[in-house]
């Protein structure tokens, strides 16, 4: 959830123009406590997931939609990062299991 100026939660994207205009300290000012001590080589091995979509038609069974769209905006997106966390578990697997047949 981000909030407006005016301190109303709003829902959706973050607004990347006002984000580059906070200074250092109303980031640090507005970060969760636990980001405070952070290394600064934290970042150093973070994977940037490419935001490169391709629309697709896919046929999935009705209960996961209604499972998906129960959690409300953007179950796509829910949906899209379980495949990816599918696909990460799958390509770091041992061989000899991710070529199982089922």
């Amino acid at each position: 959830m981000i909030k407006r100026s005016g301190g109303t939660p709003r829902h959706g994207r973050a607004d990347i123009a006002r984000i580059r205009r906070m200074t250092d300290e109303e980031i640090m000012r507005n970060s969760p406590p636990e980001l405070a001590d952070l290394p600064d080589d934290f970042f150093d091995s973070a994977v940037l997931v490419p935001p490169l979509k391709v629309p697709i038609s896919i046929r999935v069974d009705k209960d996961i939609i209604v499972w998906f769209r129960g959690f409300g905006p953007r179950y796509q997106s829910r949906m899209n990062a379980v495949l990816r966390a599918y696909m990460t578990a799958q390509r770091n697997a041992p061989a000899k299991k991710r070529n199982r047949k089922a």
